[in-house]
């Protein structure tokens, strides 16, 4: 019996951090929008996490976003304090998606068109509301 103790003792002392990571995992992400706690994120939820996004990105508040304040808080891969090539070259794909009218800066109104594209891809059920689950299940399909 004492042995059966020390085993779910030491199983539980393993599980402990991949636990608490799996439940910071799921405030940050999609549910970190979820301002009213019911486990769902509605678009009004969404779209004021998207603003409050864009305010807390451009640093200079300008109203608009250059590539290095997009980028600014994205950690370099590996160890490098600068991101690798192929991270630079999806970086700069990326933003040039959400530049739609190619004027060198993103502003709110395409940030947030891109904000509902990816709430519009989330939404598998089209209820109106997305959780990190529908959005994992968004993200694997093709």
């Amino acid at each position: 019996m004492l042995k059966l103790i020390l085993l779910a003792a030491a199983v539980l002392g393993l599980a402990a951090p991949a636990l608490a990571q799996q439940s910071r995992s799921n405030t940050s992400g999609v549910m970190r929008y979820d301002t009213n706690k019911d486990g769902a994120v509605d678009r009004d939820e969404w779209n004021a996490g998207q603003e409050a996004r864009f305010k807390r990105l451009d640093t200079n508040s300008d109203g608009k976003l250059s590539q290095d304040e997009l980028f600014a808080r994205t950690p370099a891969a590996g160890n490098s304090v600068l991101p690798s090539d192929r991270q630079a070259s999806r970086q700069s794909s990326y933003f040039q998606r959400l530049d739609t009218d190619k004027d060198g800066v993103v502003t709110l109104a395409e940030f947030m068109a891109q904000g509902e594209r990816n709430f519009v891809r989330c939404d598998l059920d089209k209820n109106g509301r997305i959780d990190s689950a529908e959005c994992r299940q968004a993200l694997q399909r093709k």
